[in-house]
């Protein structure tokens, strides 16, 4: 290894992060936001995107436009994560480099303590304590955290010292190395390729140092996780401590750390082959016989196996190649640790038996029903619980009837929905048991919100979830953070029903990066706009007319679509300004078109003449946004499909605009980029109008940029393409 430089060069940042990005388009802002810490001088971050299949690559460039320590390189083609470090450590300048996964996160202020300690101790390897995060955004710390301070470290040392630290996590993030160190070597292609770096970094290491301070967050993904999914590629890792063994073979003074890396390369081998999501079924026996293999050539002799009685035995049956019998033992251990839960499990049944008899033969003959064959040709469709027939999955229901005229089409709609059901519509009223039949024989079940939590997903059906508008606001595990917006969700349930999901729409690059934070499981991400806003990018003249007839605008007079959204932190539906005094004061020149969020129902609300219309009843918003002049918001989704008319102006009230930022967080900063004028108050407001702002060339521009940037898949053929690819595709 070369000698340690004693001061960096003055043309050189301090520290280079490394973050090869691919796949984590929900993850990657927060990423890289937790290490940009305006506060931290001489760093420089380099992102390496690895032919990312969905947005990372703009997200960067949008990125590194406005933080220039942000260097972003893009790959012709995906070649894996270890290459992509490879390529970022020969573009790094830095005397240290800090291996970075893009779906992790520095905590507050790590970037300046690691500088820190680097400026104090002048290490060749500095290692930093970490912590998981959870899905649930549970933070579960570093079990390992201990041999940080016990006992306590000098502020360098070498491995020969202190021979606990190979016990700590060996990853290549929680280590920030000397980039001169590592020159020479490489990572390993294939899984765990960091291994074969890290173990021999520390044990040539002359200068090692330990900062006792979580400065990373290693997130825990439900779904999407390299090494979290069931893959022949886990067989990686006996390659990657073959080439460790090689290292230490080739390197005498290592020799005192040969015990403790073998029996960190069983308990590894054993931690893969136990888990169910690692090894498919059928490769286990022969995963465990490479275990056998590499046992038997790399045991060192007299090695005594350590641990209690289990690990014991788990080492003799490796030593004998003994799967049936290893396999058994493990069985009967989780078995011992599961006797615990019987009791609660018996209370739980014995509660379901004192329920109705009704809904016992309901959920007998659902049963029944799903070991029934499937319908190849039926879909059930359903729209905000069942309200009616609206939104994106009516108009993906539309398509299908021109595209598959062979499906067959039936709606869930409630008694006393709240808008007509157009003819020759089939319905089925929830409860009933043709609602049961067809929700376990459908092949396809079409929702903008979500199946009840009884619904059962078979094998063979396709469950497909719209969504209803643009996240403004945050969404899904997303909302954990905000305890007000979030109060009464049930968040584990809440995935579980998107565990069901094989596709989830999206509208905009900014709803796929909240969709896959927020709803972290294994569904296709369609990004191909809103099905419902084909309308709007096709609507005409004649139909706008046609429109403000049906609804009776007064001919000549401006129409104000006021349409604003749910505020978790207030009891009830009040509007947020004085309707009166809009009509008062803007005179006939204008007409109020209320429409009230739907979770309120629809009543008159202020307006003593025919210059407020409350039309907070009429069943299609699509309607209201043609048929108006502009748009008047707050913080509602309906702004992000109101854009596709590209001639329409909006207006944005945000007098709340913290209060509801705090109470329910948000995922964009409406107030920095809004879709038109940015009113702050109602007096402001009110004199937007009064001067025809919302029609300036000002507003027009902030418009058309907000409308280039969220808008960029609604041309009209959204619901033509939801058909093809989840109908018509044969996947």
């Amino acid at each position: 290894m070369p000698p340690p430089e004693t001061t960096p060069r003055s043309d050189s940042p301090v520290l280079s992060v490394i973050v090869p990005v691919y796949g984590v388009e929900g993850y990657v802002r927060q990423c890289l936001e937790s290490i940009l810490d305006p506060a931290a001088a001489g760093i420089e971050v380099i992102a390496v995107d690895d032919r990312s299949p969905d947005n990372c690559g703009a997200i960067l460039d949008e990125m590194a436009a406005a933080d220039p320590r942000l260097r972003v390189r893009h790959l012709d083609r995906n070649g894996g994560l270890g290459q992509a470090r490879n390529i970022g450590l020969d573009m790094a300048a830095g005397e240290y480099v800090w291996f970075f996964d893009s779906d992790d996160h520095a905590t507050e202020g790590a970037v300046r303590a690691v500088l820190d300690r680097l400026a104090k101790t002048r290490p060749d390897v500095l290692l930093v304590d970490h912590e998981r995060e959870l899905w649930d955004g549970t933070r579960v710390p570093n079990s390992g955290g201990r041999h940080f301070r016990d006992p306590p470290a000098p502020d360098s040392f070498r491995c020969a010292d202190r021979p606990d630290v190979l016990r700590i996590m060996m990853a290549a993030w929680n280590k920030v190395i000397r980039r001169e160190y590592l020159l020479g070597l490489r990572f390993s292609p294939g899984y765990y390729e960091d291994l074969n770096v890290t173990f021999p970094l520390l044990m040539a290491a002359e200068r090692l140092s330990l900062l006792d301070r979580v400065c990373y967050v290693y997130r825990q993904r439900r779904s999407g996780g390299i090494t979290s999914s069931a893959s022949r590629r886990h067989f990686d890792a006996f390659d990657q401590y073959e080439r460790i063994f090689a290292f230490m073979d080739a390197h005498p003074g290592t020799e005192p750390f040969r015990g403790l890396m073998f029996d960190r390369v069983i308990g590894h081998a054993l931690m893969i082959l136990e888990r169910a999501d690692r090894i498919s079924p059928p490769d286990r026996r022969e995963f465990f016989g490479r275990i056998t293999e590499f046992s038997r050539r790399r045991r060192p002799s007299g090695r005594r196996v350590p641990g209690g009685r289990l690990k014991a035995v788990k080492y003799r049956l490796i030593d004998r190649g003994a799967y049936a019998p290893y396999r058994l033992a493990v069985t009967l251990a989780k078995a011992r640790r599961h006797t615990g839960a019987l009791p609660r499990t018996a209370v739980r049944f014995a509660r379901r038996g004192r329920r109705t008899g009704r809904r016992l033969l309901g959920r007998l003959y659902y049963r029944v029903q799903l070991r029934m064959p499937i319908d190849e040709n039926l879909v059930v469709y359903a729209a905000y619980w069942y309200r009616g027939v609206a939104c994106n999955p009516a108009a993906i229901y539309g398509k299908a009837a021109e595209m598959a005229p062979h499906l067959h089409g039936v709606w869930v709609v409630k008694p006393g929905a709240a808008g007509p059901v157009p003819d020759g519509v089939d319905t089925v009223a929830p409860g009933t048991l043709r609602y049961l039949r067809v929700l376990a024989r459908a092949k396809y079940l079409v929702n903008n919100v979500t199946f009840p939590n009884a619904v059962i997903k078979r094998p063979g059906q396709v469950h497909v979830m719209t969504q209803h508008g643009t996240p403004l606001k945050k969404m899904g595990l997303d909302q954990m953070a905000f305890p007000v917006g979030a109060k009464g969700l049930d968040f584990k349930a809440q995935i579980a029903r998107a565990d069901r999901w094989d596709f989830l729409l999206s509208s905009n690059p900014l709803s796929s990066e909240a969709w896959q934070r927020g709803f972290p499981c294994r569904y296709e991400l369609l990004e191909i706009g809103y099905p419902r806003n084909d309308r709007l990018a096709a609507a005409t003249q004649d139909e706008r007319a046609r429109l403000r007839a049906r609804l009776g605008v007064p001919e000549g007079k401006k129409a104000v679509l006021y349409a604003p959204t749910h505020r978790e932190y207030r009891d009830g539906y009040r509007p947020m300004f004085d309707i009166d005094r809009f009509a008062r004061e803007l005179g006939d020149e204008y007409v109020l078109l209320l429409r009230q969020h739907y979770y309120y129902p629809a009543a008159d609300d202020g307006g003593a003449d025919d210059r407020v219309m409350d039309v907070s009843g009429h069943p299609s918003v699509e309607d209201l946004c043609i048929a108006s002049d502009v748009l008047l918001t707050d913080y509602s989704s309906i702004m992000f499909d109101y854009a596709v008319l590209d001639d329409r102006p909006i207006v944005v009230l945000a007098n709340d605009w913290e209060t509801y930022r705090l109470t329910r967080g948000v995922n964009l900063d409406i107030t920095a980029a809004p879709p038109g004028v940015l009113a702050r108050t109602e007096d402001e407001m009110i004199e937007a109008f009064r001067t025809g702002a919302p029609w300036s060339d000002t507003a027009a521009k902030a418009r058309d940029a907000f409308r280039a940037r969220f808008c960029p898949w609604d041309d009209g053929r959204a619901a033509e393409r939801a058909v093809e690819r989840i109908f018509l595709s044969g996947t």
